[in-house]
């Protein structure tokens, strides 16, 4: 049996800011890239043994993505040794508890099977 809406009803649509989040969030490890650098800022060889599988080429990639959408700042340091470190900016450590909320659910809503190869090491 198929349900026809009425001539008076409204079509159904999905929230456009919730598909642009979850267009980029939802990018694989870039929402685990902003919940490692919860604990603070990061070089890009801690950022790389925290998500064990993701490649530097990636790694670099997502990085420069969140910093050219303000999620994260890059910070040079003069050497010697010469380093990079990265942290959230405001608007990245605002979607922390987004973040958890959604780790939260996954954890008691999700069987451990689902995806399991993807959040390897986290």
């Amino acid at each position: 049996m198929t349900v026809r809406p009425g001539a008076g009803d409204t079509p159904r649509t999905c929230d456009g800011g919730v598909a642009r989040a979850f267009a980029f969030l939802g990018k694989r490890w870039n929402g685990m890239l902003l919940s490692s650098l919860a604990g603070g800022p990061a070089g890009f060889a801690e950022l790389a043994r925290a998500l064990p599988g993701i490649s530097e080429s990636v790694l670099s990639d997502r990085l420069g993505e969140l910093v050219r959408v303000g999620l994260v700042d890059r910070t040079v340091r003069q050497g010697p040794p010469l380093g990079v470190s990265y942290e959230l900016t405001g608007p990245g450590a605002a979607l922390l508890p987004v973040l958890d909320a959604l780790g939260r659910w996954a954890h008691e809503n999700l069987p451990a099977e689902v995806d399991a190869g993807r959040s390897a090491g986290c």
